[in-house]
């Protein structure tokens, strides 16, 4: 498995595992399996339209075939970029900037299957070539596809250690997704370690860009983004 460095936008490098081509194969196969147990589901319920001709059987193939054709784009967009296959082998999608991918970017990964899958499978061959194992889809979107299974330690992971009687203070952390708190919490770590403040300034005023907070009550950044894990923490600690 190749390491994939991730520059975030305030400018920190962090090492990722890019998910290997056999791992992304894997779910690719495992995300394939499903569709054709869906289509065979469908053969069996509605694979006879008595008394109906064969255009509207087509119009109605084609409505129930949708599932299908969005799996992808749909699962990813909810399922902050994993597919069920992605997620049994413990990858997903990520931008290079280190922050979740959007909506847009997911679509334009689900466009260029079309290129990469459709025609001779080339996305599988540029993979092989690319290292950070992007396919088209990914070059063109941004992204790539990381591992998510060396986490070693709390240190390692988007862990607080909480005290039974802590008291939240900013539920609008709930708007950061599990990437952009581990992405948080690595930037302050080493910023804190560096003494860099100006890293700390600029991670500051992305957290409050994104999650809309509108006033800091802490004295310092590093309290605040202290208390933004901690609080992240506590609202997504039993989800």
């Amino acid at each position: 498995m190749s390491e994939l460095q991730i520059n975030t936008t305030q400018n920190v490098k962090i090492m990722f595992n890019a998910a290997g081509v056999g791992e992304r194969l894997l779910a690719f196969i495992i995300d394939g399996a499903i569709k054709i147990g869906y289509y065979l589901v469908l053969n069996n319920v509605f694979g006879v339209f008595e008394g109906m001709d064969e255009w509207s059987q087509i119009g109605i193939n084609t409505v129930l075939s949708f599932p299908v054709m969005f799996y992808t784009l749909v699962l990813e967009s909810f399922l902050q970029g994993q597919t069920l296959g992605k997620r049994a082998v413990k990858i997903r999608v990520v931008k290079i900037d280190g922050y979740q991918a959007s909506f847009s970017d997911y679509v334009v990964r689900w466009f260029f299957r079309i290129v990469d899958i459709y025609i001779f499978g080339i996305g599988f061959f540029v993979m092989l070539f690319n290292n950070k194992n992007q396919r088209f889809g990914d070059m063109a979107s941004g992204t790539a596809v990381i591992g998510l299974k060396n986490h070693v330690n709390i240190n390692h992971t988007i862990l607080e250690n909480l005290k039974d009687n802590y008291k939240p203070t900013y539920p609008n952390v709930i708007k950061l997704s599990d990437n952009d708190a581990r992405i948080i919490k690595d930037t302050f770590i080493n910023a804190r370690a560096a003494k860099d403040y100006q890293t700390l300034i600029k991670l500051r005023t992305k957290i409050v860009e994104v999650t809309g907070i509108k006033e800091m009550l802490e004295k310092t950044d590093m309290d605040f983004i202290d208390v933004i894990l901690k609080d992240y923490n506590y609202y997504t600690q039993d989800i």
